[in-house]
């Protein structure tokens, strides 16, 4: 086993930071992505594209390639692999640290309405709807998710997305293909060319996005705000892709 031999479970700006800490450091870093998105953002270093084929194959690709430790730095709603990772490094008996970047805390002027997942966001906006004609709604929680408001008829919904959605979503919508990073002012003058009364979003936490809870409070509108699922890991944990570094580093030899 190769004592500096790390598998990033990436995808996220984290993990792309933390592959050139690694990569300048020396370290035998390879990165794994999805392959969900098309034409991702790359990290520097060894990159791998698709699925394992579940814990026993995840479990088998790390003992293959003699890796010494896991760091998931997935997306935060990334459940399936979180838990497929926290799973295998305990079959393979290696450490994993889950790498998360902080999420997104309210801030005087902020409205958000919080709730535990897509169908309670949903009932939010079927409530919202039924309360006042024309509803608008700015939905960005990502092309998986737009079935969850598949059954809302009474609002019109703008889906930001990378991609094409996987799945139909709500009938009275226009999808709107872009990626961040985005600014206040252009998020303030997507806001207002689409009179959105609400915006729905997840809790992702970070910057690329933020600027869209920024406009929203500019405008006093409020936010459903679907909240992260529980860790799937229970090990250490850090926030930023330096100290995921320095815990790379104090990796017995």
């Amino acid at each position: 086993m190769n004592a500096r031999k790390v598998l990033i479970l990436g995808g996220t700006a984290e993990a792309r930071s933390l592959a050139v800490l690694l990569h300048d450091a020396g370290v035998d870093a390879v990165s794994s992505l999805a392959g969900r998105v098309k034409n991702p953002a790359l990290p520097v270093g060894q990159v791998r594209v698709g699925g394992f084929g579940g814990v026993d194959g995840l479990v088998a690709w790390l003992r293959q390639h003699g890796c010494a430790a896991i760091i998931d730095a997935t997306h935060p709603f990334a459940r399936v692999i979180s838990a497929n990772a926290a799973q295998a490094a305990a079959c393979a008996g290696i450490p994993l640290l889950t790498l998360r970047r902080a999420p997104w805390e309210t801030q005087p002027g902020d409205n958000w309405i919080d709730v535990a997942d897509l169908t309670e966001a949903a009932h939010a906006v079927t409530e919202m709807a039924a309360a006042r004609d024309g509803l608008r709604v700015f939905l960005t929680t990502g092309r998986q998710d737009v079935d969850a408001f598949r059954a809302v008829d009474d609002a019109w919904f703008l889906i930001r997305l990378v991609d094409p959605p996987e799945r139909e979503g709500p009938r009275r919508s226009t999808i709107m293909r872009s990626r961040g990073p985005y600014t206040l002012d252009g998020e303030l003058a997507l806001l207002r060319e689409h009179r959105i009364d609400v915006v729905v979003t997840k809790n992702s936490g970070g910057n690329l996005v933020r600027a869209k809870l920024d406009a929203a409070r500019t405008l006093s509108l409020p936010v459903i705000m679907v909240r992260r699922p529980e860790a799937a890991a229970t090990g250490p944990r850090v926030l930023t892709a330096a100290e995921a570094a320095q815990w790379v580093e104090g990796l017995a030899p």
